[in-house]
Protein backbone atom coordinates (compact mmCIF):
# COMPACT_ATOMS: atom_id res chain seq x y z
CA UNK A 1 0.00 0.00 0.00
CA UNK A 2 1.32 3.40 -1.03
CA UNK A 3 1.47 5.88 1.84
CA UNK A 4 0.30 9.24 0.43
CA UNK A 5 0.55 12.50 2.33
CA UNK A 6 -1.43 15.52 1.10
CA UNK A 7 -0.36 18.90 2.45
CA UNK A 8 -3.07 21.04 4.02
CA UNK A 9 -1.46 24.29 3.02
CA UNK A 10 -2.86 27.69 3.82
CA UNK A 11 -4.83 29.13 0.90
CA UNK A 12 -5.20 25.75 -0.77
CA UNK A 13 -7.53 25.62 -3.76
CA UNK A 14 -10.49 23.44 -2.88
CA UNK A 15 -10.93 22.26 -6.48
CA UNK A 16 -7.32 21.07 -6.53
CA UNK A 17 -7.59 19.17 -3.26
CA UNK A 18 -10.98 17.74 -4.23
CA UNK A 19 -9.64 16.48 -7.58
CA UNK A 20 -6.69 14.77 -5.89
CA UNK A 21 -8.77 12.98 -3.27
CA UNK A 22 -11.55 12.11 -5.72
CA UNK A 23 -9.18 10.39 -8.14
CA UNK A 24 -7.35 8.49 -5.40
CA UNK A 25 -10.62 7.42 -3.75
CA UNK A 26 -11.99 6.28 -7.11
CA UNK A 27 -8.99 4.04 -7.71
CA UNK A 28 -9.27 2.58 -4.22
CA UNK A 29 -12.92 1.77 -4.94
CA UNK A 30 -11.99 0.06 -8.22
CA UNK A 31 -9.61 -2.23 -6.36
CA UNK A 32 -12.08 -2.79 -3.52
CA UNK A 33 -14.86 -3.82 -5.91
CA UNK A 34 -12.49 -6.31 -7.50
CA UNK A 35 -11.74 -7.77 -4.06
CA UNK A 36 -8.17 -6.51 -4.25
CA UNK A 37 -6.22 -4.62 -1.58
CA UNK A 38 -6.64 -0.88 -1.99
CA UNK A 39 -3.41 0.70 -3.26
CA UNK A 40 -3.49 4.04 -1.42
CA UNK A 41 -3.60 5.14 2.19
CA UNK A 42 -4.34 8.87 2.27
CA UNK A 43 -3.23 11.10 5.13
CA UNK A 44 -3.67 14.87 5.37
CA UNK A 45 -0.54 16.53 6.71
CA UNK A 46 -0.77 19.79 8.64
CA UNK A 47 1.25 22.14 10.81
CA UNK A 48 0.07 23.71 14.06
CA UNK A 49 -1.21 26.67 12.04
CA UNK A 50 -3.22 24.54 9.60
CA UNK A 51 -4.50 21.82 11.93
CA UNK A 52 -7.96 23.38 11.99
CA UNK A 53 -8.29 22.80 8.24
CA UNK A 54 -8.45 19.04 8.78
CA UNK A 55 -11.92 19.40 10.31
CA UNK A 56 -13.30 19.97 6.81
CA UNK A 57 -12.17 16.45 5.79
CA UNK A 58 -13.45 14.06 8.47
CA UNK A 59 -13.13 11.01 6.21
CA UNK A 60 -9.33 11.20 6.15
CA UNK A 61 -6.68 10.62 8.76
CA UNK A 62 -4.57 13.64 9.57
CA UNK A 63 -1.14 14.06 11.12
CA UNK A 64 1.07 16.91 12.28
CA UNK A 65 4.34 17.22 10.38
CA UNK A 66 6.22 16.52 13.61
CA UNK A 67 4.43 13.19 14.06
CA UNK A 68 4.19 12.07 10.44
CA UNK A 69 6.62 9.40 9.29
CA UNK A 70 8.08 9.12 5.82
CA UNK A 71 5.54 8.86 2.99
CA UNK A 72 5.99 7.16 -0.36
CA UNK A 73 4.38 10.09 -2.13
CA UNK A 74 3.73 13.65 -0.95
CA UNK A 75 1.21 15.81 -2.84
CA UNK A 76 1.13 19.62 -2.79
CA UNK A 77 -2.18 21.13 -4.00
CA UNK A 78 -2.58 24.44 -5.78
CA UNK A 79 -2.89 27.83 -4.10
CA UNK A 80 -6.14 29.75 -4.43
CA UNK A 81 -4.66 33.21 -3.93
CA UNK A 82 -2.98 35.48 -6.46
CA UNK A 83 -0.47 36.62 -3.83
CA UNK A 84 1.83 33.64 -4.18
CA UNK A 85 4.72 35.22 -2.29
CA UNK A 86 2.54 35.77 0.77
CA UNK A 87 1.21 32.22 0.49
CA UNK A 88 4.75 30.84 0.49
CA UNK A 89 5.60 32.94 3.53
CA UNK A 90 2.56 31.59 5.40
CA UNK A 91 3.50 27.99 4.53
CA UNK A 92 7.24 28.13 5.20
CA UNK A 93 6.87 25.60 8.03
CA UNK A 94 6.40 22.91 5.38
CA UNK A 95 9.72 23.60 3.62
CA UNK A 96 12.13 21.70 5.91
CA UNK A 97 9.58 18.88 6.17
CA UNK A 98 9.41 18.57 2.37
CA UNK A 99 13.20 18.57 2.17
CA UNK A 100 13.41 15.78 4.78
CA UNK A 101 10.71 13.70 3.10
CA UNK A 102 12.57 13.88 -0.20
CA UNK A 103 15.84 13.04 1.53
CA UNK A 104 14.15 10.00 3.09
CA UNK A 105 13.10 8.72 -0.33
CA UNK A 106 9.60 10.12 -0.82
CA UNK A 107 8.43 11.19 -4.25
CA UNK A 108 6.87 14.66 -4.29
CA UNK A 109 4.27 16.04 -6.69
CA UNK A 110 2.92 19.59 -6.92
CA UNK A 111 -0.18 20.69 -8.75
CA UNK A 112 -0.50 23.99 -10.61
CA UNK A 113 0.83 26.86 -8.42
CA UNK A 114 1.77 24.40 -5.69
CA UNK A 115 5.08 24.31 -7.59
CA UNK A 116 5.93 27.63 -5.93
CA UNK A 117 6.19 25.87 -2.58
CA UNK A 118 8.51 23.27 -4.07
CA UNK A 119 10.51 26.06 -5.69
CA UNK A 120 10.88 27.78 -2.32
CA UNK A 121 12.12 24.51 -0.79
CA UNK A 122 15.03 24.36 -3.24
CA UNK A 123 14.06 20.84 -4.30
CA UNK A 124 13.46 21.98 -7.88
CA UNK A 125 16.85 23.64 -8.34
CA UNK A 126 18.52 22.22 -11.42
CA UNK A 127 15.40 20.22 -12.32
CA UNK A 128 12.65 20.65 -14.88
CA UNK A 129 9.23 21.83 -13.72
CA UNK A 130 6.02 23.45 -14.87
CA UNK A 131 3.18 25.43 -13.29
CA UNK A 132 0.08 27.35 -14.33
CA UNK A 133 0.81 28.90 -17.70
CA UNK A 134 -0.13 32.40 -16.50
CA UNK A 135 2.15 32.10 -13.45
CA UNK A 136 5.25 31.09 -15.40
CA UNK A 137 6.74 34.58 -15.61
CA UNK A 138 6.57 35.07 -11.84
CA UNK A 139 7.88 31.56 -11.23
CA UNK A 140 10.89 32.09 -13.49
CA UNK A 141 11.80 35.36 -11.81
CA UNK A 142 11.38 33.84 -8.35
CA UNK A 143 13.28 30.60 -9.03
CA UNK A 144 15.85 31.14 -11.82
CA UNK A 145 17.68 27.92 -10.88
CA UNK A 146 14.68 25.85 -12.03
CA UNK A 147 14.41 24.76 -15.66
CA UNK A 148 10.81 25.83 -16.24
CA UNK A 149 9.04 24.16 -19.16
CA UNK A 150 6.06 26.48 -19.38
CA UNK A 151 4.45 24.59 -22.27
CA UNK A 152 4.27 21.22 -20.51
CA UNK A 153 1.27 19.88 -18.62
CA UNK A 154 3.35 17.39 -16.61
CA UNK A 155 7.03 17.06 -15.72
CA UNK A 156 9.01 14.39 -13.85
CA UNK A 157 12.60 14.76 -12.75
CA UNK A 158 14.41 12.69 -10.10
CA UNK A 159 11.31 11.74 -8.16
CA UNK A 160 9.67 15.17 -8.30
CA UNK A 161 6.56 15.76 -10.39
CA UNK A 162 4.82 19.02 -11.32
CA UNK A 163 1.73 19.87 -13.33
CA UNK A 164 0.43 22.85 -15.25
CA UNK A 165 -2.74 24.76 -14.52
CA UNK A 166 -6.26 23.67 -13.59
CA UNK A 167 -7.21 20.43 -15.37
CA UNK A 168 -3.55 19.50 -15.77
CA UNK A 169 -4.01 18.20 -12.23
CA UNK A 170 -5.80 15.22 -13.74
CA UNK A 171 -2.99 14.58 -16.21
CA UNK A 172 -0.43 14.42 -13.42
CA UNK A 173 -2.70 12.16 -11.36
CA UNK A 174 -3.13 9.84 -14.34
CA UNK A 175 0.64 9.79 -14.81
CA UNK A 176 1.12 8.87 -11.16
CA UNK A 177 -1.51 6.13 -11.53
CA UNK A 178 0.33 4.74 -14.54
CA UNK A 179 3.59 4.71 -12.55
CA UNK A 180 2.17 3.10 -9.41
CA UNK A 181 -0.83 1.08 -10.65
CA UNK A 182 -0.18 0.44 -14.34
CA UNK A 183 -1.52 1.75 -17.63
CA UNK A 184 -4.83 -0.15 -17.46
CA UNK A 185 -5.89 1.58 -14.23
CA UNK A 186 -4.75 4.93 -15.61
CA UNK A 187 -6.86 4.47 -18.75
CA UNK A 188 -9.88 3.27 -16.79
CA UNK A 189 -9.66 6.29 -14.50
CA UNK A 190 -9.23 8.64 -17.46
CA UNK A 191 -12.48 7.30 -18.92
CA UNK A 192 -14.33 7.72 -15.60
CA UNK A 193 -13.28 11.38 -15.39
CA UNK A 194 -13.49 11.99 -19.17
CA UNK A 195 -9.89 13.15 -19.37
CA UNK A 196 -7.92 13.22 -22.63
CA UNK A 197 -4.69 11.40 -21.77
CA UNK A 198 -2.97 12.63 -24.93
CA UNK A 199 -2.65 16.31 -24.01
CA UNK A 200 0.92 17.21 -23.10
CA UNK A 201 0.88 20.96 -23.75
CA UNK A 202 -0.93 23.84 -22.09
CA UNK A 203 0.18 26.78 -24.23
CA UNK A 204 -3.21 27.16 -25.92
CA UNK A 205 -4.75 27.97 -22.53
CA UNK A 206 -2.37 30.89 -22.07
CA UNK A 207 -3.71 34.42 -22.04
CA UNK A 208 -1.48 37.41 -22.80
CA UNK A 209 -1.52 39.51 -19.64
CA UNK A 210 0.73 42.54 -20.17
CA UNK A 211 2.33 44.17 -17.15
CA UNK A 212 0.64 47.39 -16.10
CA UNK A 213 1.87 47.65 -12.55
CA UNK A 214 4.60 50.13 -13.37
CA UNK A 215 5.09 53.89 -13.44
CA UNK A 216 6.94 54.36 -16.71
CA UNK A 217 4.78 56.78 -18.69
CA UNK A 218 6.79 56.33 -21.89
CA UNK A 219 6.31 52.57 -21.84
CA UNK A 220 2.64 52.99 -20.95
CA UNK A 221 2.22 55.26 -23.99
CA UNK A 222 3.87 52.67 -26.23
CA UNK A 223 1.66 49.92 -24.79
CA UNK A 224 -1.43 52.03 -25.43
CA UNK A 225 -0.33 52.73 -29.01
CA UNK A 226 0.20 49.04 -29.72
CA UNK A 227 -3.06 47.89 -28.13
CA UNK A 228 -5.21 50.45 -29.94
CA UNK A 229 -3.41 50.31 -33.30
CA UNK A 230 -2.15 46.72 -33.57
CA UNK A 231 -3.99 46.31 -36.88
CA UNK A 232 -2.05 49.18 -38.45
CA UNK A 233 1.40 49.52 -36.85
CA UNK A 234 4.14 47.22 -38.05
CA UNK A 235 7.46 48.78 -37.13
CA UNK A 236 8.98 50.12 -33.95
CA UNK A 237 9.13 53.56 -35.52
CA UNK A 238 5.35 53.50 -36.01
CA UNK A 239 4.83 52.32 -32.44
CA UNK A 240 6.89 55.08 -30.84
CA UNK A 241 5.88 57.91 -33.14
CA UNK A 242 5.22 61.09 -31.10
CA UNK A 243 6.74 59.46 -27.99
CA UNK A 244 9.58 61.73 -26.78
CA UNK A 245 12.34 59.11 -26.64
CA UNK A 246 14.89 57.49 -28.90
CA UNK A 247 14.24 54.06 -30.37
CA UNK A 248 17.10 52.54 -28.40
CA UNK A 249 15.91 54.01 -25.10
CA UNK A 250 12.25 53.06 -25.49
CA UNK A 251 13.11 49.49 -26.57
CA UNK A 252 15.42 49.08 -23.57
CA UNK A 253 12.87 50.48 -21.13
CA UNK A 254 10.01 48.56 -22.72
CA UNK A 255 11.83 45.21 -22.35
CA UNK A 256 12.88 46.08 -18.80
CA UNK A 257 9.31 46.89 -17.72
CA UNK A 258 7.22 44.36 -19.66
CA UNK A 259 9.70 41.51 -20.10
CA UNK A 260 9.29 41.50 -23.90
CA UNK A 261 10.35 43.72 -26.79
CA UNK A 262 7.84 46.06 -28.49
CA UNK A 263 7.72 43.76 -31.53
CA UNK A 264 7.03 40.72 -29.33
CA UNK A 265 4.37 42.72 -27.50
CA UNK A 266 2.75 43.55 -30.84
CA UNK A 267 2.79 39.89 -31.89
CA UNK A 268 1.26 38.73 -28.60
CA UNK A 269 -1.43 41.41 -28.84
CA UNK A 270 -2.30 40.38 -32.40
CA UNK A 271 -2.41 36.68 -31.54
CA UNK A 272 -4.65 37.40 -28.55
CA UNK A 273 -6.97 39.35 -30.85
CA UNK A 274 -6.99 36.44 -33.32
CA UNK A 275 -7.81 33.97 -30.54
CA UNK A 276 -10.83 36.03 -29.50
CA UNK A 277 -12.06 36.22 -33.09
CA UNK A 278 -11.67 32.46 -33.46
CA UNK A 279 -13.46 31.86 -30.16
CA UNK A 280 -16.32 34.33 -30.55
CA UNK A 281 -17.04 34.86 -34.25
CA UNK A 282 -17.69 32.94 -37.43
CA UNK A 283 -15.39 35.10 -39.54
CA UNK A 284 -13.61 33.41 -42.40
CA UNK A 285 -9.94 32.70 -41.72
CA UNK A 286 -8.88 35.42 -44.17
CA UNK A 287 -10.95 37.94 -42.20
CA UNK A 288 -9.47 36.77 -38.90
CA UNK A 289 -5.97 37.18 -40.30
CA UNK A 290 -6.66 40.68 -41.62
CA UNK A 291 -8.58 41.88 -38.56
CA UNK A 292 -5.82 40.77 -36.22
CA UNK A 293 -3.26 42.84 -38.13
CA UNK A 294 -1.64 40.36 -40.49
CA UNK A 295 -1.35 40.52 -44.26
CA UNK A 296 0.59 37.32 -44.84
CA UNK A 297 -1.46 34.16 -44.06
CA UNK A 298 1.67 31.99 -43.96
CA UNK A 299 3.38 34.28 -41.44
CA UNK A 300 0.20 34.44 -39.34
CA UNK A 301 -0.17 30.66 -39.17
CA UNK A 302 3.52 30.23 -38.30
CA UNK A 303 3.39 32.77 -35.45
CA UNK A 304 0.03 31.47 -34.20
CA UNK A 305 1.21 27.87 -34.03
CA UNK A 306 4.46 28.84 -32.34
CA UNK A 307 2.66 30.98 -29.74
CA UNK A 308 -0.47 28.92 -29.12
CA UNK A 309 0.72 25.38 -29.77
CA UNK A 310 -1.85 24.48 -32.44
CA UNK A 311 -3.08 25.78 -35.79
CA UNK A 312 -5.76 28.50 -35.99
CA UNK A 313 -8.25 25.96 -37.35
CA UNK A 314 -7.54 23.53 -34.51
CA UNK A 315 -7.96 26.35 -32.00
CA UNK A 316 -11.32 27.35 -33.46
CA UNK A 317 -12.51 23.75 -33.46
CA UNK A 318 -11.58 23.41 -29.80
CA UNK A 319 -12.78 26.74 -28.38
CA UNK A 320 -15.36 28.35 -30.65
CA UNK A 321 -18.49 28.91 -28.55
CA UNK A 322 -20.92 28.44 -31.43
CA UNK A 323 -19.40 25.09 -32.38
CA UNK A 324 -19.41 23.98 -28.75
Amino acid sequence: MLQIGILLIRHYKLLSLAAITDVLDTVNKIYYKNSQPTPFKITLVHTAETEHLAAAFPDYASQHTDAAGTFNLVLVPSFTTDDIRQSIAENRAYLPWLQQQYKNGAEIASFCTGAFLLGASGLLDGKIATTHVDACKEFSSSFPAVNLLSDKTVTHDSGIYTSGGATSTFHLLLHLLEVHCGIEIAIRTAKIFAVDMGRDKQSYFSTFQPTRNHHDDLVASAQQRIETSYQDVGTIEEMIRDIPSSRRNIVRRFKQVTGVTPIEYLQFTRIEAAKKLLEQTGQQMAEVIYNSGYNDPKAFRKVFRKTVGMTPSEYREKFNAARS
